[in-house]
């Protein structure tokens, strides 16, 4: 286990108490997720800010939910593959399309298909998506600013995903019942 605290509005630093106090309002909970990124405010600033501009991109809100959730899979944040199947849920993804999102399967919706394959392609090549890949994400419809809409929503999820990592951020009693623990880490349970 790490040792990185988890904040809450008691105790965060004083210039990570706007950004925790937002949430509380717009979610009713803060995240512990939100909690453990008030250690470095401008870390907690920077995803907020970031995460605020990914919402006004040409992606729809369930579109920007998958690649968040097929993102935070592949880099088996289970912290925020729980959110994001929350979020998916709240824009309207069907529960069948979720669960494929989070187990990494096939997507019925051949263009939501289409977009977590690039996503998860991207985050996987660090960048280098093959002209095959942009071939099969620009053919299903989406454009070239959407690809890089796609980038925009990775940075947001390096954010998350790492601090997850580092920091073993635990649940939050909300999320609980949509837990899910990484592929790699089915097998130690």
């Amino acid at each position: 286990m790490s040792d990185f605290a988890v904040y809450d509005l008691s105790d965060a630093p004083e210039a990570a108490v706007p950004f925790l106090e937002s949430a509380e309002k717009r979610l009713g909970f803060v995240p512990t997720i939100l909690g453990a990124m008030a250690e470095a405010p401008a870390t907690l600033e920077g995803y907020v800010t970031l995460s605020g501009i990914l919402d006004k991109s040409s992606l729809s809100p369930s579109e920007r939910q998958i690649i968040l959730l097929a993102i935070s899979r592949e880099n088996d944040c289970q912290f925020c593959v729980a959110a994001h199947s929350g979020g998916a849920r709240k824009a309207g993804v069907d529960a069948d399309t979720v669960e494929a999102a989070r187990e990494g399967q096939t997507i019925a919706d051949a263009k939501l298909n289409a977009l977590r394959d690039f996503a998860v392609a991207m985050t996987i090549n660090r960048g280098q998506a093959s002209a095959e890949e942009l071939s099969a994400f620009l053919d299903a419809g989406y454009t070239k600013q959407q690809a890089f809409e796609v980038i925009l929503a990775i940075s947001v999820k390096v954010l998350t995903n790492y601090v997850d990592a580092l920091a073993e951020v635990p649940l939050n009693k909300q999320l609980e019942p949509l837990r899910w623990v990484a592929p790699s880490k089915r097998a130690a349970e």
